[in-house]
């Protein structure tokens, strides 16, 4: 095996472990809304856009901003505006366009969903020292800044 090929299988494994590090931090995280709030990942997503946007949001911006298509977005507000916790409102200057927008018991539900879901994720990274966390958000940061500049020049 060269060290081409050496290379690439690191990278490969790297993907993977990335991928289930993932996706295991998201299923405690969506257990963890669903037992302790009655919740879901989606549902507090868009309530964590919304906070957010304090001007509110329209569900093109939405959808864009969680890059989830409309329907799916729809699904959550429409959900949020029945429990009372976002409410949509036509804008005077396209009657066609809707804002949403988290109602106050919305933010209230939301601030005390925030608190434990940073609170639930410190403890699911609790092993990682400072240090350790600033060097991977370095090399993530460098890794991301990569792939935006593929992305202007068409590579992508």
């Amino acid at each position: 095996m060269n060290k081409d090929d050496s290379s690439s299988k690191q990278r490969l494994r790297l993907w993977l472990k990335l991928l289930r590090t993932t996706r295991s931090t998201e299923s405690e995280l969506r257990e963890f809304l669903r037992v302790e709030y009655d919740t879901t990942l989606p549902r507090f997503d868009v309530m964590a856009a919304l906070d957010r946007a304090p001007k509110g949001l329209t569900m093109t911006e939405l959808s864009r901003y969680l890059l989830v298509s409309n329907g799916n977005v729809t699904t959550v507000v429409d959900r949020l505006v029945q429990d009372g916790m976002a409410l949509r409102e036509q804008q005077a200057n396209d009657r066609r366009s809707l804002r949403v927008f988290l109602t106050e018991l919305g933010q209230q539900q939301f601030a005390a969903m925030a608190k434990a879901h940073e609170a639930k994720v410190n403890e699911l990274f609790a092993d990682f020292s400072s240090h350790d966390i600033e060097q991977l958000l370095s090399l993530l940061k460098a890794h991301a800044h990569k792939e935006t500049a593929h992305e202007e020049h068409g590579l992508a």
